[in-house]
């Protein structure tokens, strides 16, 4: 793998942010959630290396890179600070111009079925629909691109661009107590799931074309063979795996809400 990596400038190893107001890329003003995170932002391999420690990036790019699924279990519910969560979603909804489609999905998958739940396309947001869906309908919110009102994130994904050489894009899911959001897929993108509250079941299975370099239909479960990896993510934790990979995820049945982002990077590579 070719990377173009060049460091930045930062005030020092980890981000912290106090609760504040912050001119979001718009210009608008919002309240921005308390952020603490043990990533290091002081360069770009640094904060790599922060985000799949303890593995070192030698060990991640001979072993795992393009080759197979990482599971990194931290036992440390702080690690990510607060990069994301509900609340802060909630937040966005209330003071943001958030549409349906373009910015936020709501969808479920039951029975083998997945069925979005959004109003027409481009309608607005809000966040008492937004959340009654979840608690009525046991719906699972996509948000897209959440570095658009999160500083930190905007670092992350900034210093994650150089570190690759390519862009990286970021999806944020929030999915109730004993729900799934989407069916059994693969991705055409490196994947890099960061476990932010709660917790969340996980099936991993064998790619049907390897490195795929298109994004799969849904797939039915007898047509995927058996899971390779079956885990539970829990916050603070970190799970990467190659494009191809097939998988799925459900909360747990008894438990809370489940948020994670999605980091994706290496497209059509």
């Amino acid at each position: 793998m070719k990377r173009k990596t060049r460091s930045v400038s930062s005030s020092g190893a980890s981000a912290e942010r106090k609760t504040k107001k912050t001119k979001t890329k718009s210009g608008e003003e919002l309240q921005e959630a308390s952020t603490t995170t043990k990533l290091d932002f002081s360069s770009p391999e640094n904060l790599f290396a922060s985000l799949i420690a303890p593995t070192s990036n030698k060990d991640f790019f001979e072993n795992y890179w393009e080759k197979k699924p990482l599971v990194i279990n931290r036992e440390d519910s702080e690690f990510y600070g607060a990069l994301f969560s509900k609340a802060f979603l909630e937040v966005l909804l209330k003071k943001k111009e958030i549409n349906y489609v373009e910015d936020i999905n709501v969808c479920r998958y039951i029975d083998g079925e997945k069925e979005f739940l959004n109003e027409d396309e481009g309608t607005k947001a809000t966040a008492s629909k937004i959340m009654k869906k979840v608690k009525d309908d046991n719906a699972t919110i996509q948000f897209h691109q959440p570095q658009r009102f999160q500083d930190t994130l905007w670092q992350l994904n900034g210093n994650l661009e150089r570190f690759f050489g390519c862009l990286v894009g970021a999806n944020v899911y929030i999915t109730p107590p004993n729900a799934q959001g989407l069916a059994p897929h693969h991705d055409d993108v490196e994947v890099f799931i960061l476990q932010l509250e709660g917790e969340k079941n996980w099936k991993l299975y064998s790619p049907l074309v390897e490195l795929a370099l298109d994004y799969s239909a849904d797939l039915e479960e007898d047509s995927i063979g058996k899971p390779t990896h079956e885990f539970t993510l829990k916050t603070g934790d970190l799970l990467y795996f190659p494009r191809g990979t097939i998988h799925q995820a459900e909360t747990l049945k008894c438990g809370n809400h489940s948020t994670h982002i999605t980091l994706s990077t290496y497209q059509q590579k």
